[in-house]
């Protein structure tokens, strides 16, 4: 029986090749930045035209598609996951690191159907990393297959989270917080790469053993979230419940132990939905 995506899946990652030399391209010249709803939220020329880029070559092939891109949505578009073949895309995740050059840059599209993941694509593209995933088909990163460290110790285990500035000092309070919380089990180190696709990656990888972060959004983790479970991961919520893309919080870890260690020692963040406005 024929895979009915695959074609969609092919076609993506020639798309994603080019967003990736487009990003590498701008990297070499000066980066103009603006910022979006905070002073540490920044946006650029290049991630609006690699979305630009993206979205029409998809459309064009596919014109039926739905997209929720993130520098769409910061301009007004809905994002609401309906039972339409989608793409969540972002073009570039991981801004204030490509701002100041930090390695960790990537393009990340996931593509739904009924609301289900199938297939996810991370370009980590100033590493030249090409993370993809097929629904029951196993993950790779250039070609070749990756899995998880399938570490069950939590205190033996490398943590990735992400910081940033927040407003309100209680938010903060509790990031730094849980930080501390997790540190203290103890664990063997908390990384912060500051890009969520790459970060989902280097969990189904196996060079960290667990992820956890409240506040991202569904273009931040659609993609890695396939190549996660393809590579034998587990993904979660943070209360320790099932996992929702639109719920903009999640862990995912080599074990379930791990993962469930973490949900019983983080404070939750109050980080609403990316399906209400």
């Amino acid at each position: 029986m024929m895979d009915p995506w695959q074609e969609c899946m092919d076609h993506c990652l020639g798309v994603t090749e080019e967003a990736g030399k487009m990003i590498r391209d701008a990297l070499q010249k000066d980066i103009s930045v603006m910022q979006k709803s905070s002073p540490v939220d920044l946006v650029t020329d290049t991630d609006q035209k690699v979305e630009e880029l993206i979205i029409s070559s998809i459309k064009k092939k596919y014109p039926s598609h739905s997209f929720i891109g993130e520098e769409s949505v910061a301009a007004g578009a809905s994002s609401i996951l309906t039972d339409n073949p989608t793409w969540i895309i972002d073009p570039i995740d991981g801004t204030t690191n490509f701002v100041h050059r930090f390695p960790f840059v990537s393009v990340s599209i996931g593509f739904t159907v009924n609301k289900q993941i199938e297939f996810g694509i991370v370009y980590s593209c100033i590493e030249d990393k090409m993370y993809t995933a097929r629904k029951g088909k196993g993950a790779f990163c250039n070609g070749a297959p990756i899995k998880v460290s399938m570490q069950q110790d939590i205190t033996k285990s490398l943590v990735l989270t992400e910081m940033s500035f927040k407003k309100d000092p209680e938010h903060f309070r509790i990031l730094m917080a849980n930080m501390e919380r997790i540190l203290s089990i103890p664990v063997h180190g908390i990384r912060t790469p500051g890009s969520a696709a790459v970060n989902l990656c280097l969990v189904a990888c196996g060079a960290a053993d667990a992820y956890y972060h409240m506040g991202i959004h569904c273009w931040d983790m659609a993609g890695g979230a396939a190549i996660l479970t393809e590579a034998g991961g587990v993904i979660m919520d943070v209360t320790g419940g099932p996992f929702d893309l639109m719920s903009r919080r999640l862990i995912v870890a080599s074990s379930k132990n791990i993962a469930e260690g973490i949900a019983k020692k983080i404070q939750l963040l109050p980080c609403g939905r990316d399906d209400v406005s």
